[in-house]
């Protein structure tokens, strides 16, 4: 069964870090490219950041989080990571992450979805 479970998210306080986990099961991890989407309250679902198959040599960035986030991707665990760095409440969403063989940047066409984690971001 293919699946991707996301874990780390949790509440925190604005300027502090967090870092998801997307463990991919059920298919050659290393053959996808993975992105990271959030959806906040009442807004529609937003490209985060994205890493290509196999060895993660492209990365892109929302402009949002350029800077503060960090995208990468550990093989051997069939695992992607997003490190959060100085969060502010515009962050607060649940975060999702995705695969797909094809490499789009910041697109959305990904055929594999995880069920998201919370992060809330609040002093």
């Amino acid at each position: 069964q293919v699946q991707l479970a996301e874990s780390g998210g949790g509440p925190v306080q604005p300027g502090d870090s967090l870092r998801l986990s997307c463990v991919a099961s059920g298919l050659p991890f290393e053959e996808y490219s993975v992105g990271w989407f959030r959806q906040a309250p009442g807004k529609e679902r937003e490209f985060v950041a994205a890493i290509s198959s196999p060895t993660g040599g492209s990365t892109h960035y929302a402009d949002s989080v350029k800077g503060r986030f960090t995208i990468r991707r550990d093989n051997v665990k069939n695992t992607a990571y997003l490190q959060m760095n100085s969060l502010n409440a515009e962050d607060t969403a649940v975060y999702f992450c995705a695969a797909d063989r094809r490499w789009m940047e910041g697109g959305h066409s990904y055929g594999i979805w995880g069920q998201g984690t919370r992060v809330t971001v609040s002093s």
